[in-house]
């Protein structure tokens, strides 16, 4: 099998020349357009979750010697989420070469966070298949180095810091509602508040709702702070 011009681009960008080329077709295939005889990448998607969390939690381990487990868990945690996935698809251009069925194509599926993310996790898995576990882990390890060597001390996301901040006063967790949605489909924007018990209240927007309530609680937190 032959790879087109773009994903043979995009192999090079990748810095693994595939053995097998299918693997790497079918890691780029969404369900929308998928076939009998055009498998999606749902099945490698679930495989290379795995290998990334294989290599991250080694990665981390290695790269501080002396860190707690409490500290080791909201690094790995902000390393394999599902936005960071999807942060990394984007610098290697893998939205360009998806394949998506038209439906997809219309709604903006190239930019859809959820969506790179699992293609990324399917690329992975596409690698470690093709050529072995220290193949993804070069992958990997290339591609997260920079976020690796400047994860925060204290990576705990936003909406966790806050709840552990209410929790610590006595408190019922962070209550988030939505507030309001703007934008076409295939590229919205969600308005999200969240309120504690002692009324302080914050508001924050952004292209997902995940990503409203973590700016939300991001604001609010660094407030409550300052305060204190």
């Amino acid at each position: 099998m032959k790879l087109s011009a773009d994903l043979r681009v995009f192999e090079g960008r990748l810095g693994h020349s595939f053995c097998n080329p299918e693997l790497l077709v079918q890691s780029v295939t969404h369900a929308s357009i998928s076939s009998a005889t055009r498998p999606d990448n749902q099945r490698l998607e679930f495989l290379g979750d795995r290998v990334l969390g294989l290599v991250m939690a080694e990665a981390l381990l290695t790269a501080d010697k002396a860190a707690a487990e409490g500290l080791l868990a909201p690094r790995f945690n902000a390393m394999v989420r599902k936005e960071t996935c999807a942060d990394v698809a984007r610098e290697i251009g893998l939205g360009d070469v998806l394949k998506l069925g038209r439906s997809e194509m219309m709604s903006g599926g190239r930019r859809k966070e959820a969506l790179l993310g699992d293609a990324l996790e399917a690329v992975i898995a596409a690698v470690y298949l093709d050529g072995g576990f220290d193949a993804a882990r070069a992958l990997i390890t290339r591609l997260w180095k920079g976020r690796i060597a400047t994860v925060k001390e204290d990576a705990r996301d936003p909406k966790t810091a806050l709840q552990e901040w209410a929790q610590a006063r006595g408190m019922t967790p962070p209550k988030y509602s939505e507030q309001a949605r703007s934008g076409p489909d295939h590229q919205p924007v969600f308005t999200v508040a969240v309120r504690l018990d002692n009324e302080e209240t914050e508001t924050a927007s952004a292209g997902t709702k995940r990503a409203a309530e973590q700016a939300a609680a991001r604001a609010l937190l660094t407030r409550l702070e300052q305060e204190t």
